[in-house]
């Protein structure tokens, strides 16, 4: 390779090098908005070793939230809740290859959030949380709150606000690691 050659690939390499030096900042703010966003909405919300969650589902069956071989996902949402109802989907999808456990919160009585379930097709497992008292022992300030806990029974992650099925899953999927 002669110097002109060589001098015309060092000039095409030099902006790549500035585009990933550019966007790779820019990457690595958002990322630190996001995760610091994520962190603010989640203060306040339980951590260390879950809190009891043991009540009766829409179906009259009786769920305990207990140390299993398994990391289990309880999540936090609401009838009322726009943001929870982009998310019903992937929870709904969830509960089929994993132990999902979900409270409404203050969503009306049990026939109401029944209704709810019926017209919007979804089958996951429900607690009427009708007066918000796991919601208040569990430190949610806003739904959708999404816990991931261990099989130890520790929750190993918290989210707030809206988390795809992908999301979901790979949060799940730490959880199952610890």
């Amino acid at each position: 390779m002669n110097e002109q050659e060589r001098a015309q690939t060092s000039l095409k390499a030099k902006p790549q090098r500035a585009w990933w030096r550019r966007h790779g900042l820019e990457i690595a703010v958002i990322a630190a908005l996001f995760f610091g966003i994520q962190a603010y909405n989640s203060r306040g919300a339980a951590s260390g070793p879950a809190p009891q969650l043991a009540d009766y589902r829409l179906n009259g069956e009786r769920t305990t939230l207990a140390p299993s071989d398994e990391p289990v996902m309880v999540h936090f949402w609401a009838t009322w809740c726009g943001i929870c109802g982009f998310m019903d989907g992937s929870v709904d999808r969830m509960a089929d290859d994993h132990k999902v456990i979900t409270v409404a919160l203050r969503s009306g009585s049990v026939s109401a959030v029944s209704n709810h379930l019926k017209e919007s097709g979804l089958d996951f497992p429900v607690i009427n949380d009708e007066m918000g008292v796991h919601a208040a022992r569990w430190g949610i300030r806003g739904v959708p709150t999404t816990f991931f806990i261990d099989a130890n029974g520790h929750i190993d992650h918290v989210t707030v606000g809206f988390s795809s099925w992908l999301g979901l899953r790979f949060r799940m999927w730490l959880a199952s690691l610890s």
